[in-house]
């Protein structure tokens, strides 16, 4: 049984669907499933019912998830130790634009908890580089939200938020349950500067080109909602100051909160940080929903 069959089964009890677990993996759908039931024979028991609707585990899998997970683990403490006897355990996390997200806090404290020893390096960036400085090298890992340019990246998502207007509370659309992009259409937007991803820059606005002031940071887009009555879009969860309001928006896709290396790395606390990242966030609260 070898350690990288047991992430592939990991894997797909965590998404409880082979497409989703192979494009986390970065693998095609067919070699996973033949190194799943390959386990199984191996094993001699399912792991997993699969049926049109997706993916079950059976009562053997739940069991080896568990001790799979806690096997894993302790693999990457070993690694991650190692790493630390040679001098080479630093990690340095690149985090987008608000380090007080609680999937973010729950992840600080689990990795310190796992790998106390190692050093960990924080930068934190603003929106004009949805990366934090991976191409550049700068990080060697990003705590980051899609879309951007992922060419030669790997790119895991851990969480899907709804969206919102982000308007003043004197706004004529502050006061209603949702809308939708076509009820800002015409409004000046808040946007990023010339030569920022094309797709990031798209997606936050919202998928049209918009004509407003140019910003950088969280607080920018804020003050520019303030002083000038721009719109602009925000994740839902964020309680914004009395002066503002955000509505959910009902027909923009969710902002995806990711973690993002670059493919080949060989630093053995990427592997960690991202497994940890995992749990972090799937075992935390989330973020409210849009209305239909």
């Amino acid at each position: 049984m070898e350690l990288r069959t047991l992430r592939y089964f990991v894997t797909v009890a965590e998404e409880l669907h082979f497409g989703r677990a192979a494009a986390r993996l970065h693998m095609t759908q067919p070699p996973l499933s033949r190194a799943i039931r390959q386990l199984e024979t191996e094993l001699g028991a399912p792991l997993l019912l699969r049926s049109p609707a997706g993916v079950t585990l059976t009562p053997v899998g739940s069991v080896l998830l568990a001790e799979a997970r806690a096997l894993l683990d302790r693999a990457d403490r070993l690694r991650v130790r190692l790493a630390i006897a040679t001098g080479t355990a630093t990690l340095t996390v690149g985090i987008l634009g608000d380090s007080t997200d609680p999937g973010a806090t729950r992840l600080a404290a689990e990795y310190r908890r796992r790998h106390p020893e190692a050093e960990v390096r924080v930068r934190e960036t603003d929106l004009t580089d949805p990366t934090c400085g991976l191409r550049t090298g700068l990080v060697d890992v990003a705590l980051t939200r899609a879309p951007f340019d992922d060419t030669g990246l790997a790119v895991h998502e851990l969480r899907a938020d709804p969206v919102g207007a982000l308007l003043r509370a004197d706004d004529p659309l502050a006061g209603r349950d949702c809308v939708r992009l076509a009820d800002l259409a015409g409004r000046r937007w808040f946007r990023f500067p010339d030569g920022t991803d094309p797709l990031w820059q798209s997606y936050w606005s919202g998928g049209e080109p918009r004509e407003g002031p140019v910003v950088r940071g969280v607080q920018e887009c804020v003050q520019a909602v303030l002083w000038n009555g721009t719109v602009g879009m925000i994740p839902l969860g964020h309680d914004p100051s009395p002066e503002l309001a955000v509505v959910p928006l009902t027909d923009m896709a969710p902002s995806r909160v990711v973690v993002a290396w670059n493919k080949g790395d060989a630093n053995p606390m990427i592997r960690s940080f991202v497994r940890i990242a995992t749990g972090a966030y799937r075992d935390g609260p989330h973020l409210p929903h849009a209305p239909d």
